[in-house]
């Protein structure tokens, strides 16, 4: 845990980790952040993802006007659902991996959204909003070629190390709006996207609602609300895409920024 003068505190005391069943426990929450001060001071050498493995990664494609727009479509009359593997989740500072054969690893900035309470058949985005434990940042990498290589999106989704989140799981009360917040990439220092969740198609409220009507959300899970403009695959030939050394920073108004490093 973060504190107020940015000291990094021990929480082992209250939880084995940040996961579902410590989110969907108020009460035990609410015990950490009241003795949060008392809590021993870490000096950590890596931090990994804020969150433990979640039961699902659930990604929306094409829900940024600016990105429609660019891939010269009409945006779509309702979310594009696909899911991502677990396994994929990777701290704010580790290395994304390339597939064998990659040609065409690609980024793709996103808000992440942390569920903290089980939601199920719920049609009012009001509440469904409620069921919100935080947010994170986060970088949907994609490998092109294997996303039109097969029947679904999963061969260009699902690679270890394809899901980088973090530094922070940010609580949802330090977020009166998720329409509101400021996103962008960088390459090797370049920026290559620059955004603001107030264009999303979908905001995380009818998401969410939307959602619960196709699957249980539970604690823990993890949705990924789409990316912006200038992904590698709409850029002029030749494409940026992903090479090793390459340098990604992705970061999100509010909760902070990550550093990938790319490996062959």
């Amino acid at each position: 845990m973060l504190d107020a003068a940015d000291l990094v505190r021990d929480v082992s005391g209250f939880a084995h980790d940040i996961d579902g069943d410590l989110l969907a426990d108020p009460e035990r929450l609410a015990a950490v952040e009241a003795g949060r001060e008392a809590l021993p001071v870490l000096s950590a050498a890596r931090f990994g993802p804020p969150i433990s493995r979640p039961g699902k990664v659930v990604g929306i494609g094409l829900n940024y006007r600016c990105h429609a727009a660019a891939a010269g479509v009409e945006p779509p009359t309702e979310p594009i659902v696909f899911l991502k593997p677990s396994s994929g989740i990777t701290g704010p500072d580790d290395e994304i991996v390339l597939p064998p054969g990659s040609t065409g690893t690609d980024w793709e900035v996103e808000l992440g959204v942390v569920v903290g309470t089980r939601l199920r058949h719920c049609s009012d985005p009001a509440r469904a909003l409620r069921a919100v434990a935080g947010y994170v940042a986060a970088n949907d990498v994609t490998e092109r070629r294997h996303l039109t290589s097969g029947p679904t999106w999963a061969r260009g989704k699902c690679h270890d190390t394809f899901s980088p989140i973090g530094p922070w799981l940010v609580t949802a009360d330090e977020i009166p709006d998720p329409q509101a917040l400021d996103l962008g990439l960088r390459v090797n220092g370049t920026p290559r996207q620059q955004g603001s969740t107030a264009q999303m198609v979908f905001g995380v409220a009818e998401l969410l609602a939307h959602l619960s009507g196709l699957m249980t959300l539970d604690p823990g899970d993890l949705v990924l609300t789409g990316t912006p403009a200038g992904v590698a695959a709409l850029h002029p030939e030749p494409r940026p895409y992903l090479r090793p050394r390459d340098v990604v920073e992705v970061e999100v108004e509010h909760l902070g920024r990550h550093r990938s490093t790319v490996r062959g």
